[in-house]
């Protein structure tokens, strides 16, 4: 079955994190990304749901994180999403290595793959996070950190990859059912490319003999790829369960709705929609300043308040000294 209707690029990836403090310091701090929402894990309130991205948080540049404190830490391996790549100008890779070094963080050397060069790095929970050179990309990044200039911000999600035990299912259902193409393949897999263009649009699948991954701290939880509109999102809901898939009712998740549900080796997808987006319940220049819930939790907001352990978040940009 091939779709009639097809995602335009990464929306978001969604990882399990240990300490929320650690967390926010690594990706604000460190990386530079801003912090656009602070919020709950709608399923389970009483955890936060950090979201991190460009200045506004625009879908194809978000990273979220469900930090448990205590939380098991997880194990790479198959069935599971095994890295998270983010696009940055090219001329920056030589730089971010060398502030990488600086602060100490678990990094390797730049390599070169067919088509790209990269800088692989762990952040403290072990999630493998890549930064890729990548030419043409206009996305504009978010330069709220002093440290890091915008000649050298990170411009939003690049790819993942997905690692499998077996690749042609997973590869029949992204190029058939989600409507992707086949793109360049390598030794151990093949890139997966959406109609999106350049900007954070790859899934790249690889084959791999190590033993099924566990998903805990430090892994991905799911990855999910853009649906315009809510008309498109439902379309597409309604294609999977004619091809058989098991897929969720479209969920309220405030800043997108969403659809959840497996491809063949196990990983979790969702398609989110781009709006309402993140400035549905807090101005821009206020994004992740406070503790935002959805309607039906804002009865609950004291209790729910009194289960999180309290965090420090970078001010707003006006008070950044530039």
């Amino acid at each position: 079955m091939v779709a009639s209707v097809a995602p335009h690029g990464l929306h978001h990836v969604t990882a399990i994190a240990e300490d929320p403090q650690r967390n926010v310091d690594f990706y604000t701090t460190v990386l530079g990304l801003r912090l656009v929402k602070r919020t709950v894990n709608f399923d389970a309130p009483d955890t936060y749901h950090l979201y991190y991205g460009d200045s506004s948080g625009r879908p194809s540049t978000l990273l979220t994180f469900f930090p448990w404190p205590g939380a098991p830490y997880g194990r790479q391996g198959t069935g599971l999403t095994t890295a998270t790549a983010f696009s940055v100008p090219p001329e920056s890779l030589g730089w971010w290595q060398k502030r990488l070094q600086r602060l100490g963080v678990d990094a390797d050397e730049p390599t070169s793959r067919p088509e790209e060069d990269v800088l692989r790095l762990r952040d403290p929970d072990g999630l493998v996070i890549e930064l890729v050179a990548s030419d043409g990309d206009s996305r504009s990044g978010w330069d709220g950190v002093a440290a890091i200039s915008y000649d050298n911000a990170i411009r939003g999600l690049f790819s993942v990859t997905m690692t499998e035990q077996v690749l042609g299912p997973t590869a029949e259902m992204l190029a058939g059912m989600l409507g992707m193409q086949h793109g360049q393949d390598t030794a151990d897999g093949s890139r997966f490319v959406m109609s999106g263009g350049a900007e954070g649009t790859a899934v790249d699948v690889q084959a791999s003999r190590k033993s099924r991954g566990l998903q805990a701290a430090g892994t991905v939880h799911h990855i999910a790829f853009r649906a315009p509109d809510g008309e498109t999102q439902a379309k597409w809901r309604m294609e999977l369960i004619e091809a058989g898939v098991q897929v969720t009712e479209i969920l309220d998740r405030q800043y997108f709705t969403s659809i959840y549900f497996r491809e063949p080796g196990g990983v979790l997808l969702e398609i989110a929609t781009d709006q309402p987006g993140f400035t549905v319940d807090e101005p821009l220049l206020e994004l992740g300043q406070h503790l935002k819930l959805p309607p039906w939790l804002e009865p609950n907001r004291e209790q729910i308040q009194a289960s999180l352990p309290s965090l420090r978040v970078p001010p707003p940009p006006d008070e950044i000294d530039r």
